[in-house]
C-alpha cells in the first residue's frame, strides 16, 4: 500500500507542528519518524465495524467519511478533507472494536499517527505532548459542535453553518451524505439548498 506519495512526511510533520504546536528540529525529526503514509482508493474502507482504531489519521489529500449503521441505514457521523484529522476516539482510547466505519470518498492519502508510538515519544517531548493534546481537544470540540448543530439548529441554519465551517465538504461530498450528516432527508436538503441560493 505504500507507494510514492506526493506530500513528504517532513512536510506533514511541519504542517502538524504549525497547526498544533511549535517544535525544534529534533522534535520534527521524531514526529516525522512516527508518521506512516497510506493510500486508499475511492470507496475503499479505512476502518470497518468491529475493528479497533489504533491510529490518528491526518488527511494529506482526499476526503474521508465516518459512518455507522442504525436500523440497516447508513448514518454519516463526520466528513473531513485534507488538512484535517480523523479518528474513532472511543475505540482508540478504550482499545475496543468500533461501531464507526471510515471510508475514503475520493482517492485519499492519510498519514497515520499510531497511538502507542505517539504516546511513547510524547513522554519525552513536551511539544509533541502539546500537539497530541490539541489534536484530541479539536476532535472533542468538533463532536460537540456537530451534536449542538443537530440538537439546536433549524435545517436551514444547519446547512448554512456547514457551508461556513466545511465549504470543501459541501462542494465535494455526495448530497446523500451531507443530508445524513445534517440529520435531514435528501428532499429537505434540496429544499434548504434552493431557498439558500435565492
Amino acid at each position: 500500500m505504500k507507494e510514492t506519495i506526493s506530500i513528504s512526511t517532513r512536510d506533514v510533520a511541519r504542517e502538524l507542528a504549525r497547526k498544533y504546536s511549535t517544535m525544534t528540529h529534533d522534535e520534527l525529526d521524531i514526529l516525522e519518524s512516527v508518521l506512516v503514509p497510506m493510500k486508499f482508493a475511492k470507496g475503499e474502507m479505512m476502518l470497518k465495524e468491529g475493528e479497533t482504531c489504533r491510529n490518528i489519521y491526518y488527511i494529506g489529500k482526499g476526503m474521508v467519511r465516518q459512518f455507522y449503521f442504525k436500523n440497516e441505514k447508513q448514518l454519516t457521523e463526520h466528513m473531513a478533507v485534507e488538512g484535517n484529522i480523523v479518528m474513532c476516539i472511543e475505540s482508540l482510547f478504550k482499545e475496543e472494536p468500533t461501531h464507526l466505519q471510515m471510508e475514503a470518498l475520493e482517492p485519499t492519502v492519510v498519514y497515520c499517527l499510531p497511538k502507542h508510538r505517539l504516546e511513547e515519544v510524547a513522554l519525552h517531548n513536551v511539544n509533541i505532548q502539546i500537539l497530541y493534546r490539541k489534536i484530541l481537544e479539536e476532535s472533542l470540540i468538533q463532536s460537540q459542535v456537530h451534536a449542538d448543530l443537530v440538537r439546536f439548529e433549524t435545517a436551514q441554519d444547519r446547512y448554512r453553518k456547514m457551508c461556513k465551517q466545511q465549504p470543501q465538504v459541501i462542494l465535494r461530498a455526495p448530497l446523500v451524505y451531507i443530508a445524513s450528516y445534517l440529520q435531514m432527508t435528501p428532499e429537505t436538503l434540496s429544499r434548504v439548498r434552493s431557498s439558500t441560493l435565492v
